[in-house]
């Protein structure tokens, strides 16, 4: 049963607060995402996240748009539970916001009795010209007795509250950027506690995301998917060529909002093939076709595409800590996908201490909102998170009975990271499949392909015969924890690979394969007690080679998710160039296959 109670979120003159379950009882939530891609489902018991999983994992569609039921079955058989062991169920978007405009074609005439669930408020909302709260609800009465409970939560709530609720921060600044929640594409706000207060909102269509995601259809790339390509080239560019042109179109206010012209952008409508106008190419020339090479021009927009993002962002951020003086930070969003600009955020703004989690996507928002509905209970208790290792696990068996059936020679090993270590240091490349998946688009040592970082060829090797995508994007360095202040100088951490940042000068031509054009890598800090398995791989590697670092990028192929089951991992490793499958304490050698 939910009821309002303490204070937890503030918006303008309004008051919202849940307050769920009681002392002696374990309260279950169903965390999901549902719109858009990347839908996920999460089962957070007493506000600790204890199994979350998104539905391109299990349905192998890569950012599956679909209703997240197999990840949510996969929740429920994870913890033993059935749906009515949970208490409540929380949706990462409020659809009463998008009701307040009446909707003729929709709500006038009934096609199908079952729209009564959104036409009867469409129809009511408007007699209530201050328009719908942060967060609605639905009580669904089951014939055979027993209350479904759905919450709709606010996005950007999901996202702040999927960030700070899980940062190591007492207080925080809290920025929530992407292409757009229900309303807005940006949110600012101050965390206290438990507590989340909104400062500011920038409505769509004025969206940094929008923003990026059009110069990434612009230089012939999927928007809301393949973003990472035109950050992975813009360093290859000179962002001055273009810049004035991009940071024309974009107005920076008082109070660190900003607006966009939108004379040069087509993606409000939602309705246009392109997401740019005819003036956009007028000024920067023809978009790049889909598969054509890049070149110098492409990666000179990329590159101010990048630079006039960094300071829209950089903008907010320092109008937000007048607001707070605070110099914790937390991110969330797809921009905050973004690794770059959060590898700059201490260095180009007051912030000192970032807090970036592992899924800041809309797929972690299932996560967020779970928390949210959670955190005003008397019994609820923060916990910063170190490890996103959420997702399903298989033991030796699973996999040995995978093995068995598809008729695939193997080995065991009584020691797997010395010999996955052993592999690595001799220049093949592996795969590696060990423990409970990472929830998030990165891979963090369970569902991972490892390389040699020395060997510069490395790079063009894993791209072309491994990955099968564009040899301009990186590969991120995994460091042992112990050993990153002497990769990337002191006090540097990145335990979720959330942040681009120089690697030394000094140690650039000892781990070439992991060092982008510019002297930068995508940081993973490898801790023994987050993740012992790959940090012994590492060690191992280390000790052989006198390197704390290896190669680490997501196992699979491109235009695919992850692997999750055994199954998978044994179709990707032979449907590529990978010369060892470590999964478990098995080993595939695939010469002798």
């Amino acid at each position: 049963m939910v009821s309002y109670a303490t204070p937890l979120v503030f918006l303008a003159s309004s008051v919202v607060a849940y307050e769920i379950g009681t002392k002696d009882a374990h309260v279950v939530v169903l965390g999901l995402n549902i719109s858009g891609r990347d839908t996920s489902a999460a089962i957070v018991i007493d506000g600790t996240v204890h199994f979350a999983v998104r539905e391109e994992r299990l349905n192998r569609e890569k950012k599956s748009r679909r209703f997240p039921s197999m990840s949510i079955d996969a929740c429920l058989r994870a913890m033993n539970i059935s749906m009515r062991d949970v208490e409540l169920i929380s949706v990462s978007w409020n659809p009463a916001i998008n009701l307040e405009r009446f909707n003729y074609a929709q709500s006038s005439v009934s096609r199908y009795k079952p729209e009564h669930f959104y036409s009867v408020a469409n129809h009511l909302l408007a007699f209530f010209p201050e328009g719908a709260g942060l967060i609605s609800e639905q009580r669904l009465h089951l014939a055979g007795g027993g209350v479904v409970n759905i919450s709709y939560v606010n996005h950007h709530l999901c996202h702040a509250a999927g960030t700070f609720l899980q940062s190591p921060f007492e207080d925080a600044a809290i920025v929530v950027m992407d292409a757009y929640g229900e309303r807005d594409s940006s949110t600012l706000a101050y965390g206290s506690g438990n507590a989340i207060k909104v400062i500011k909102t920038i409505p769509f269509p004025h969206s940094v995301g929008s923003f990026y995601g059009t110069m990434t259809q612009y230089l012939g790339f999927t928007p809301d998917m393949d973003e990472w390509k035109l950050m992975g080239a813009a360093p290859y560019g000179d962002p001055l060529r273009y810049y004035n042109a991009l940071r024309s179109m974009v107005a920076l206010d008082n109070d660190g909002g900003f607006t966009l012209d939108l004379s040069y952008f087509d993606y409000p409508t939602f309705q246009r093939t392109d997401m740019f106008s005819q003036k956009l190419v007028s000024v920067l020339g023809p978009p790049r076709q889909h598969g054509e090479e890049l070149d110098a021009r492409h990666f000179d927009i990329a590159a101010a595409t990048q630079r006039v993002t960094e300071d829209i962002v950089f903008h907010m951020l320092r109008a937000l800590y007048k607001q707070t003086s605070t110099q914790n930070l937390c991110l969330s969003g797809g921009v905050a996908m973004n690794s770059i600009i959060n590898g700059k955020v201490a260095a180009d703004t007051p912030f000192r201490d970032i807090f970036v989690g592992p899924a800041p996507d809309d797929g972690g928002t299932s996560v967020g909102a779970a928390l949210f509905v959670c955190c005003s209970s008397e019994d609820f208790a923060r916990h910063a998170i170190t490890s996103n290792y959420w997702g399903n696990g298989y033991t030796d068996d699973d996999i040995e009975m995978d093995l068995k059936k598809y008729a695939i020679p193997y080995r065991k090993s009584a020691n797997v990271a010395g010999d996955a270590a052993a592999v690595v240091a001799a220049g093949n490349i592996i795969g590696w499949f060990q423990g409970r998946m990472e929830f998030g688009e990165r891979a963090l040592g369970a569902r991972s392909i490892i390389a040699d970082p020395r060997d510069e060829s490395m790079k063009n090797k894993v791209n072309t015969a491994i990955k099968y995508r564009e040899t301009f994007r990186p590969f991120a360095p995994s460091v042992l924890a112990e050993d990153v202040d002497l990769y990337f100088g002191q006090g540097q951490e990145a335990l979720f690979m959330e942040k681009v940042l120089p690697v030394r000068p000094d140690k650039r031509s000892l781990i070439p394969a992991v060092v982008h054009v510019d002297g930068s890598g995508r940081l993973q800090s490898v801790h023994r007690d987050v993740n012992p398995m790959f940090w012994s791989l590492i060690n191992e590697f280390k000790t052989l080679t006198g390197i704390g670092v290896v190669l680490n990028t997501s196992f699979n192929l491109q235009g695919e998710p992850i692997v999750c089951t055994p199954r998978d991992a044994i179709r990707t490793f032979f449907s590529s160039g990978l010369d060892y499958l470590f999964m478990g304490n098995f080993i595939v050698n695939k010469s002798v296959v």
